[in-house]
């Protein structure tokens, strides 16, 4: 297909553009060149000058600073960039794992959003700025406006401790707090985008600073919007792939995504809400004296959380009560801490059972919170389908028969036919290399195994050429290896090039896959000379910091580092994208 391009009329007479033609024809590239410029020159010269109704003025400079894990606090981040640009600052964001305290000197404004991940724990990402924020050599931060938004999960003691710890370290170093730290739990949107809009109007350039900004962003949707776009999925297969004789339960289900446009990619994740314990709900009721209020349970069984029970719950309800024991806890650290140990909230109403109004007892609770599961396949290979590995969680303490949330909802109360409403939560700090050709390294015990299994469809998918190795760990080998006819199909096929196994209870001394890194450390460090990225995937508490330590010991007796050395090398390779986690 060709097309004609209509020319306008040249506004000079035919000799005049003979004399054009003829003097271009013979001049050289740098003639030409400076003929361009002489003739912008004269044009400017000539012509009558425009008064500028005002002087431009500089853009009051904004640094936001996130530590996230999981990409609360980066959707948080990238949404005050979006209100900072329409409120007239040159705003920047910057990912604390790019960070250095000799960046912030001369920020003028500092926006820091950071999360805590478990007791008390930083993001991973952000380590590394934590300790030189930490330094005795840290920079002076004298001149530097800063706020904090701090996000946290009020279930563990130490709520909110990365957000307090870096108001406190900034202010030490000389930096003028701008407005008051914001502490927020699980239900962090609505107080943390008030706090946003609030604080960034108080510090925000005068209306006169400057020209009015006219914001268009084309960025990809925040995980609030995502979660908005919930589509009722069909669960078409539940597979338990233990074993009858295993004393655990993780089933493979399987989700039509058809007419949803959910378009994830290996490495995210699928939340959803999952549905209180009905019977639970009902005990909760029964000792709030609110039984029979149908209304009341519904809201109880979808709105809210009646599972977790927090420090602030306790301390609320005694208040409420007028409960003098459950005073006495609240004020002793020890004793609540040794009360909360794997209780509930129904377990605070058992205590001291009171007749509560329906207000009293919802202001009391928590929203419900979604979970997250890794997506367990590549659409490269099922198409307009969504796999999850999902773990069974049960257990009993205090004399009561305790069930996960969401694992029981999904597992032991929804079935092939039921829908199950969910959304798409990306992780893009979670991604296959984007050179096919890299090697890749899994660490993933249990079901931290299921984004590996999307990662190797993919790999064959679409002939990936790179390495792959995975090290996955259970309790007993003929009970519990998940997907273990696919891992072998894969490794004789040769899409998986080697596969270290752990299973802690077929032997007398438990072995996990930690242990296995050590055995073949000098193989992994070689892998990781070679340019290997390293993914790990699962339980934060005590697999991902085992994993964590073993990697340093391995980089530490394979290269000679010490341990400061030894560090370096794995903060580099977070930097670059070669070591990835997604734990929970």
């Amino acid at each position: 297909m060709s097309m004609t391009i209509a020319q306008a009329a040249p506004p000079f007479a035919e000799d005049q553009l003979s004399e054009i033609r003829r003097l271009l024809s013979g001049a050289t590239a740098e003639q030409r060149l400076w003929l361009s410029g002489y003739v912008a020159g004269f044009q400017a010269a000539t012509e009558s000058p425009v008064a500028p109704s005002a002087l431009p003025t500089a853009k009051a400079k904004l640094t936001i600073l996130y530590a996230t894990e999981s990409g609360n606090a980066e959707a948080l981040a990238g949404a005050a960039r979006k209100s900072a640009a329409r409120l007239g600052f040159a705003a920047r964001v910057l990912d604390m794992m790019d960070a250095t305290p000799a960046q912030l000197v001369g920020a003028e404004n500092l926006l820091v959003i950071a999360s805590t991940w478990g007791e008390g724990d930083p993001p991973q990402r952000a380590e590394g700025v934590m300790s030189a924020l930490r330094a005795e050599g840290a920079p002076r931060l004298d001149g530097v406006r800063f706020a904090v938004l701090a996000l946290g999960d009020r279930a563990y003691v130490n709520f909110c401790e990365t957000g307090k710890q870096i108001d406190e370290r900034l202010e030490a170093l000389g930096g003028t707090r701008i407005a008051p730290r914001i502490d927020c739990d699980l239900d962090f949107q609505k107080p943390a985008a008030g706090w946003i809009d609030t604080t960034l109007r108080e510090i925000a350039p005068s209306p006169d600073a400057g020209a009015a900004v006219i914001h268009v962003d084309f960025a990809r949707p925040g995980a609030a919007e995502d979660r908005a776009r919930t589509f009722d999925a069909e669960i078409t297969a539940k597979i338990n792939l233990n074993s009858s004789r295993s004393d655990i339960e993780t089933q493979h289900v399987e989700l039509s995504l058809a007419g949803s446009g959910i378009a994830y990619e290996p490495g995210d994740s699928l939340g959803f809400t999952p549905r209180n314990d009905p019977r639970l709900v009902e005990d909760v009721l029964r000792l709030a004296g609110q039984d029979g209020d149908a209304a009341l349970h519904t809201a109880l069984t979808e709105r809210f959380d009646v599972t977790t029970l927090t420090r602030t719950q306790v301390a609320d309800y005694a208040a409420l009560t007028g409960d003098a024991t459950l005073r006495g806890l609240a004020e002793d650290p020890a004793r609540l801490a040794e009360f909360l140990h794997e209780r509930q909230f129904v377990d605070l109403l058992q205590a001291a059972p009171n007749k509560l109004t329906s207000e009293q007892l919802t202001r009391l609770l928590r929203p419900l919170p979604p979970r997250l599961y890794s997506v367990a396949s590549s659409r490269a290979a099922v198409g307009e389908e969504a796999h999850l590995l999902i773990g069974a969680v049960r257990w009993e303490s205090h004399g009561r028969a305790r069930n996960g949330v969401a694992s029981i909802d999904v597992v032991g109360r929804r079935g092939v036919g039921a829908a199950l409403p969910v959304y798409l939560k990306a992780n893009p700090h979670f991604r296959l290399p984007a050179d096919p050709a890299v090697p890749v390294i899994m660490i993933g015990p249990g079901t931290g195994v299921a984004p590996f299994r999307a990662f190797m469809q993919e790999r064959e998918a679409t002939g990936a050429n790179g390495r792959n190795w995975l090290f996955f760990g259970a309790r007993r080998f003929t009970h519990d290896f998940l997907y273990q006819l696919e891992w072998q199909d894969w490794l004789h096929s040769g899409v998986l090039n080697r596969i270290d196994l752990a299973f802690s209870r077929d032997q007398r001394g438990k072995i996990y896959v930690q242990h296995r890194m050590w055995e073949a450390r000098a193989d992994l460090f070689a892998w990781l000379q070679d340019g290997a990225a390293v993914y790990v995937c699962g339980d934060m508490k005590a697999m991902a910091k085992d994993v964590h330590a073993m990697l340093l010991q391995v980089i530490a007796d394979q290269s000679g580092r010490d341990a400061d050395g030894a560090a370096a090398y794995l903060r580099e390779m977070q930097r670059s994208g070669r070591y990835l986690r997604d734990v929970y």
